[in-house]
């Protein structure tokens, strides 16, 4: 292993030199020289490396907010740090470039150290950061990397922010969460379909939901898309399907859905709804319209008591 990787949690060995991991629900078999779907978890001759570890590609003084996290020291700042890849595909990824199709990965990232981040969350601390949020990228694939700050941030008196897709399997959670302050979960839908579409899971985001919500803060973020009409599309496949791909209807119809199911855990945890703005694959597609997220705010409102609306610039 090269300087900045480590062994991987969570995998074991399978017939020739092959690998599996456990870390998520995609539970990827992983051929020697191979990645899994993330790109950052290899395997290097029957041993799966977090190839990812340390290696960062942003790293800024945000307010607590932008995250967002508005019933979490709100006013405060955040030392916030991303990574690069993912497992999920979203056609409307607003970091893609870190995310998705980030090229050569020095070029875009560098190396720190656990201890490295730690000192920059105590000097900024006169600015008024509270920790550290792991975000920009989907931060659970950097999971060792993740689990090494946030025990670093932990005994410094400071605060871990987990920015998220939710998509991880149990028992690391489990095991993450005792370390964990803060966490905004993107519910990016409320079908199975939706979900798969995107490459991903949604009972395990629903799972990740109501585990955090018994051991941290939570709030949950969802992207209001709008329905894609095929005139809006001159190539008929921005997502990387057909005009049947579950996104071309949007997600609007599942506000409620998700609303009502979020009360069911507590009806205190706030809930985004945040404006969806051409990107990525699906960069025809106009932005929701304003007055459609004003409506979903009502709409949800009748189930939770903390809505807001974001992205309304």
């Amino acid at each position: 292993m090269s300087r900045g990787e480590r062994e991987a949690s969570y995998w074991r060995k399978e017939a020739n030199n092959a690998v599996r991991c456990g870390l998520c629900p995609h539970h990827c078999q992983i051929q020697d020289g191979a990645s899994g779907i993330c790109k950052v978890r290899i395997n290097e001759e029957g041993t799966l490396v977090a190839a990812g570890y340390g290696r960062v590609s942003s790293i800024a003084l945000d307010p607590i907010e932008k995250k967002p996290l508005y019933m979490f020291h709100r006013g405060k700042t955040v030392l916030s740090i991303g990574g690069y890849g993912c497992n999920m595909k979203c056609g409307f990824c607003q970091n893609f470039e870190i995310s998705a199709e980030y090229g050569d990965i020095r070029s875009i990232t560098r190396q720190i150290s656990p201890d490295e981040v730690v000192t920059l969350a105590t000097e900024t601390m006169p600015k008024g950061n509270i920790g550290v949020a792991y975000t920009y990228n989907e931060p659970l694939i950097g999971y060792e990397f993740l689990s090494d700050c946030a025990a670093l941030v932990k005994e410094a008196g400071l605060c871990n922010v987990l920015v998220t897709n939710g998509l991880i399997n149990r028992e690391p959670l489990e095991n993450l969460l005792p370390l964990i302050d803060a966490m905004n979960i993107d519910l990016k839908g409320f079908s199975d379909g939706f979900y798969k579409s995107i490459g991903g899971d949604l009972e395990t985001a629903k799972e990740t939901i109501a585990l955090a919500a018994e051991n941290c803060h939570i709030e949950v973020t969802t992207l209001v898309i709008p329905a894609a009409r095929s005139e809006q599309i001159s190539d008929g496949a921005p997502r990387g399907g057909g005009f049947d791909d579950p996104l071309s209807d949007g997600n609007e119809g599942d506000v409620e859905a998700i609303a009502k199911w979020l009360s069911t855990i507590d009806p205190n945890i706030p809930m985004h709804l945040s404006r969806f703005f051409p990107r990525y694959r699906m960069s025809e597609i106009p932005p929701t319209p304003r007055e459609t997220i004003l409506r979903l705010q009502e709409t949800a409102k009748k189930h939770l008591k903390n809505v807001f609306a974001g992205n309304m610039f």
